[in-house]
């Protein structure tokens, strides 16, 4: 072969070689582009979720579904310092039996409620009316007892004759309420969409849905600036305040205020609400740790977080890239380092007694001075006497010493002699213990020689044959104010707190769950598109 051969071929050798590399180069570059995040070559993100209440099942759920669909491997911890999953909406069962089950914190959520709603039908879980086991042999409903007399008397919710009673009685208040109400509810609704959602800051997010002008005022001011009359707004607003929340209008805010009006489609999960968090979970496939008290949170170097837990005396750890506090950090024990360059508000919380019990009496008529022959109504709700002013009792339970009695269901106690005797299970809201005493009167036994410290269970079993007591913290003081907790305690350290002060519910801790869910994922797209770019620079750089 001459050489100008051998050059020829030299030459398109280098040539086809050179080819090769560029177009392996663009294969690369363009397997690159087209790699999902979450290929087997990207470590799991790892991601820690301290409480496995609404909010955290929520944001369990949510980034599970938000990971997916990025194509995102995460790895999900659950730790939860209690033996159940649910926080605030827990179940026991009346008689200790599994046939006869009554929530003893969270108990409905409403139409609106939409992250509650579609998480039910997600799950498969069967949905009733909230008060499809009331025993309903009463003729009236719900009453209002302000401590002296009942102030007004409800027999059918959604009854024309209601509607008429109420108009006749408070003029065009109900009226005013209800629209009052829709607008708020409207309002707060626009938080769940583009381009409010999702939100880092709620006080920013809130303005900009026109709210805050809502939690800026007392209950009653909101209502007496949109001409609802100061009777309608004792006897019924208040009273719904009270049971919802143990406080009074001149101390709640406006915006929770509205919130306890808005009971359209209440419903409960048959079996339990706290299902609908435990379906969360599971769902979520998250490692739930129950009985793991988080101890500290310490900012490493390279941006990771170290938890740490204790399930028994024995202190342990693990590192996540992503932390969230899904409960009030001022109840959680948690020590973090570097200290937070701000400490969300210490803000008191309600202690809220609520007593379960079942007994073969009913409610006695004669407590609410009625005729003895008459039925009190199956639901107690109370408010403060027209004559007391409402500005100087702002937290106080008044006369009735009760937020609310509530006959939930009917049950059937076996007796000594193998017969069974139909029961009837309540639930009392009290600020303070119930004495042996007070259950005594209320069911009209008048029970004599019960020293002033006798509890419920001193009451005879034919009386009371069951019963169980718990002490809560469920919500706070809901004061006006016009700042929020933001979702960002530090990089990677997030908090579904500030959510409690705005609004209390089951499903507002689930839409800060999942807001929070939504901004951890939005940063790991973002981090995808920052890689992708890099790779591109990369590649056009050796090129």
């Amino acid at each position: 072969m001459d050489s100008s051969s051998q050059s020829i071929q030299h030459a398109l050798l280098r040539f086809f070689t050179v080819s090769l590399a560029i177009v392996l180069c663009f294969a690369s570059l363009i397997n690159a582009e087209q790699q999902p995040l979450g290929t087997p070559r990207d470590s799991p993100k790892r991601v820690a979720i301290i409480g496995a209440g609404a909010a955290g099942s929520s944001a369990a759920y949510s980034l599970r579904k938000f990971a997916d669909s990025l194509q995102v491997p995460v790895d999900i911890t659950v730790y939860e310092r209690n033996s159940y999953i649910g926080g605030r909406s827990t179940t026991v069962n009346a008689l200790d039996d599994p046939k006869y089950p009554v929530e003893l914190g969270a108990s409905i959520f409403v139409s609106v409620n939409y992250n509650l709603v579609n998480a039910s039908k997600e799950l498969g879980l069967t949905v009733r009316s909230a008060d499809h086991a009331r025993p309903r042999e009463s003729d009236d409903t719900i009453g209002v007892w302000d401590g002296e007399q009942l102030v007004l008397v409800l027999q059918d919710t959604y009854s024309w004759w209601n509607i008429a009673k109420l108009l006749w009685r408070y003029g065009w208040s109900p009226i005013r309420t209800q629209s009052l109400m829709k607008s708020t509810v409207n309002k707060f609704l626009r938080l769940y969409d583009s381009p409010y959602f999702p939100f880092r800051s709620l006080t920013s997010a809130a303005a900009a849905v026109d709210l805050l002008n809502t939690t800026s005022v007392p209950g009653d001011v909101l209502l007496q600036n949109s001409g609802i009359s100061a009777d309608f707004s004792r006897d019924v607003i208040q009273a719904s305040t009270r049971v919802n929340y143990g406080q009074n209008l001149p101390l709640i805010h406006g915006l929770e205020a509205m919130v306890c009006m808005a009971t359209d489609g209440a419903v409960s999960i048959e079996g339990g609400n706290w299902q609908i968090f435990d379906g969360m979970l599971t769902s979520s496939e998250a490692d739930v740790r129950v009985n793991h008290s988080v101890t500290s949170i310490e900012r490493n170097a390279d941006g990771t977080l170290t938890v740490g837990f204790k399930a028994t005396e024995v202190e342990e750890s693990s590192v996540f890239d992503e932390v969230v506090i899904a409960g009030p950090l001022q109840y959680s024990d948690i020590a973090i380092e570097p200290p937070l360059e701000h400490v969300p508000d210490e803000i008191p919380y309600v202690k809220l007694h609520v007593t379960l019990f079942s007994s073969p009496h009913l409610l006695s008529p004669q407590f609410f001075n009625l005729p003895s022959d008459s039925r009190a109504p199956e639901t107690i709700l109370t408010t403060l006497p027209r004559g007391v002013d409402l500005g100087s009792n702002k937290a106080g339970v008044g006369p009735a010493d009760f937020w609310s009695i509530s006959t939930l269901r009917t049950v059937q106690v076996r007796r000594s002699d193998g017969t069974h005797e139909k029961q009837y299970v309540y639930k009392v809201f009290s600020p303070e213990r119930l004495t042996a005493s007070f259950v005594g009167t209320i069911l009209g036994l008048g029970h004599k020689g019960l020293s002033t410290n006798s509890t419920i269970g001193d009451l005879p079993q034919d009386d009371v044959s069951w019963h169980h007591e718990k002490i809560w913290n469920p919500y706070p003081f809901l004061y006006p104010r016009v700042t929020f907790e933001d979702t960002m305690l530090a990089p990677n350290l997030w908090y579904t707190g500030g959510i409690e002060s705005f609004i209390s519910t089951m499903e507002t801790s689930a839409l800060m769950g999942k807001n929070i869910a939504s901004l951890i994922s939005q940063s790991w797209e973002d981090q995808k598109g920052s890689s992708a770019q890099e790779t591109t620079r990369q590649g056009k750089t050796e090129l």
